[in-house]
């Protein structure tokens, strides 16, 4: 029921009668230019959250240390 390796190569040979190799390689390469440039982007967006969630650790990190001596000296005066 699916398609046999005859059929690809026939459609193929239709599609480059159809357009030419030289447009089918300016399309290959633009369709890779875009998924490197997707691929960059979502990188790029994962690199920002990474760096936010360490910037914002390391100014939580002190506020609970912080939080935590001010009980312990609540603690002691009482």
């Amino acid at each position: 029921m699916g398609i046999s390796i005859w059929q690809l190569l026939i459609v193929l040979g239709i599609v480059v009668l159809l357009f030419g190799t030289k447009k089918l390689r300016n399309i290959g390469s633009d369709l890779g230019g875009a998924i490197r440039g997707f691929k960059k982007s979502m990188n790029d967006d994962e690199d920002k959250e990474a760096s936010k969630e360490s910037i914002e650790g390391k100014t939580d990190a002190p506020v609970h240390q912080t939080r935590a001596e001010e009980k312990a000296q609540d603690k002691s005066h009482s």
